[in-house]
């Protein structure tokens, strides 16, 4: 089935896919009522859709968001259970082990498992009004996605302790100038910008760019498989606290959680 094909099937699923003709694999969560939250339905099939990528007619993703966000991270309201979090670490992995470069065009928040998949792409280009935040900390949970070796390889293990404890907002401007994201773009030329680059990169030398990859990867991301084991460990293990139970309801009710340490 093409990837054309896929499309319409992939949005029944939060993921909606396409192949231009400059041979661009673009991925777009597909749940704008959500901010594009992501569920293990919605994981599976954004995996599925990177496993496309593998197509030699393929030269470069783009992974985007509909409507006013890139990703609010995990759909808080969907339950799950420990598969989710296995899912979500394979798209991870999918993006940091495919030879293909991948491109994340950030607009709005990137938000928990939003900002984990984000930095996992190889280049990110944020429009202004961006901002990036890992909020598990609000519901008693930890960062997942490899966000802790992500952030740590890009900005230091001080500045991700901060975004992991203190759930600041960490604005586009701000990111850029850390080294979380690539680009920075005005809002009005984000869209004009983002297409610039993804263009210049379909059209370069692609399997130079595997092995580039590749070799950063070895030199950077070598502690993500590791992350990945601790992460879901650990967000297993959380899921089972009483903390847990009051950050859930305290954010169906919009308050302030009322934390036990238990």
């Amino acid at each position: 089935m093409t990837v054309q094909a896929q499309a319409a099937e992939d949005a029944g699923d939060g993921v909606v896919t396409q192949l231009d003709r400059s041979r661009i694999l673009r991925i777009e969560l597909n749940r704008p009522h959500k901010l594009n939250a992501v569920d293990t339905a919605t994981l599976t099939r954004l995996l599925h859709c990177l496993d496309q990528a593998r197509d030699e007619e393929v030269r470069a993703v783009l992974i985007t968001g509909a409507g006013r966000a890139f990703c609010a991270g995990g759909d808080l309201g969907a339950g799950g259970d420990g598969t989710t979090v296995l899912v979500a670490n394979a798209v991870v992995q999918a993006i940091t082990a495919s030879p293909k470069p991948i491109v994340a065009g950030v607009h709005g928040p990137a938000v928990g498992y939003g900002c984990a998949l984000a930095l996992a792409c190889d280049l990110v280009v944020a429009a202004e009004s961006a901002y990036f935040q890992l909020a598990f900390a609000r519901v008693g949970l930890m960062p997942d996605g490899g966000a802790t070796a992500l952030l740590a390889a890009a900005i230091g293990r001080p500045r991700a302790a901060r975004m992991a404890f203190c759930a600041d907002k960490v604005s586009a401007q701000e990111a850029f100038n850390w080294g979380m994201v690539s680009h920075l773009a005005g809002d009005a030329v984000y869209e004009e910008e983002l297409a610039q680059l993804v263009g210049a990169i379909a059209a370069g030398p692609t399997v130079s760019y595997g092995w580039t990859k590749r070799a950063l990867a070895a030199g950077s991301l070598s502690a993500l498989s590791d992350a990945h084991s601790l992460e879901g460990q650990g967000q297993w293990l959380l899921t089972g606290t009483a903390d847990f139970g009051e950050g859930v309801q305290a954010f169906r009710q919009r308050r302030p959680p009322r934390f036990s340490g238990r």
